[in-house]
């Protein structure tokens, strides 16, 4: 038999760039410990698919950064597909400097809660210190609504990215990929009605600018998911997602990067309390975060195939 072709962690730049110009989306799911990591990551490998391995600055805290780094090498190691490790939404410049150092290949500089300039002069600033590593910055104008671990935007102060801002804050910062604003919020209840982005100003965003694009807070809160929760027991009434034909329209119209989180937690969610329910003698924790690790493992593929990068590593 032949050697195992197998690949270490990649730049997201490498694996952003090749889905703007093959009109797809590479998903960003986010992870806080091994099963969701293995879940991913085994997604990836089976669909053939580029992924990005999301780590929360909460989740650095809950896990450990150095920790987190050495478990998602290590399984990307193993498999033969491009994975890049990312920090999401770094606020803080002392997690942001040691993830760097720490073999992150892929940095968010969120300041987007700056005024414009000041955003634009933090922004400049970690683009700087990564690039000087080679390693890749996202950024953020525009901000959305909801709650994600440490990100608190009030819905009166969430505004929609602007093109023409948008346009001269990457030709300012030099940042590599822009997560922009047109609709979409953190969390699981994302519209009271139906859900619909601004579908024309991402249009013109994407003609002004020529980096990869960034969908946040892009969960669907998918109904079958959300119901095994709710069956045993979780209380979300309400919750809500992004349409899966409104995520479909926006890869079309330039997006590059959709981040996943809330989808993932509500699978795991649903998959443990269907164990400790059903199961009561079940006290084995492979027992209980297995079939957490196959829900989110389902969830992941679904994403996949809806942004296309199905079949897209190679």
């Amino acid at each position: 038999m032949g050697e195992e072709t197998t690949m270490a962690l990649v730049s997201s730049k490498e694996i952003l760039e090749r889905a703007r110009a093959g009109g797809y989306a590479v998903g960003a799911f986010n992870t806080n410990n091994l099963e969701s990591t293995q879940a991913i990551i085994s997604s990836a490998q089976e669909l053939g698919a580029p992924v990005m391995i999301a780590t929360s600055q909460s989740a650095i805290a809950y896990a450990g950064g150095a920790n987190l780094q050495s478990m998602v090498n290590m399984l990307a190691d193993a498999a033969d597909v491009p994975v890049a490790l990312h920090l999401d939404h770094g606020t803080d410049p002392d997690i942001i400097r040691k993830c760097i150092e720490w073999g992150w290949t892929s940095i968010m500089i969120d300041a987007s809660a700056k005024p414009f300039e000041e955003n634009v002069a933090a922004t400049k600033e970690i683009v700087d210190r990564a690039h000087a590593r080679d390693i890749p910055v996202e950024a953020e104008i525009g901000q959305l609504k909801g709650i994600e671990d440490q990100i608190r935007v009030a819905e009166e102060e969430a505004h929609l990215t602007d093109p023409g801002e948008a346009e001269r804050f990457v030709a300012e910062t030099g940042c590599d990929s822009l997560a922009v604003a047109v609709g979409t919020s953190h969390g699981a209840y994302k519209f009271k009605g139906r859900g619909k982005l601004a579908m024309e100003r991402l249009k013109e965003i994407a003609a002004r600018v020529s980096i990869p694009l960034v969908l946040h807070g892009a969960s669907g809160v998918p109904a079958d998911v959300l119901e095994r929760a709710e069956r045993f027991g979780a209380k979300l009434p309400g919750a809500k997602g992004v349409p899966e034909e409104e995520i479909r329209a926006a890869v079309q119209l330039g997006i590059s990067k959709i981040n996943i989180d809330t989808d993932l937690r509500l699978a795991f969610t649903g998959a443990v309390r269907e164990v400790l329910v059903s199961q009561p003698e079940v006290f084995d924790p492979r027992k209980i975060l297995g079939p957490a690790r196959d829900a989110i493992k389902d969830v992941v593929k679904r994403k996949m195939r809806l942004f296309g990068s199905e079949g897209k590593a190679a």
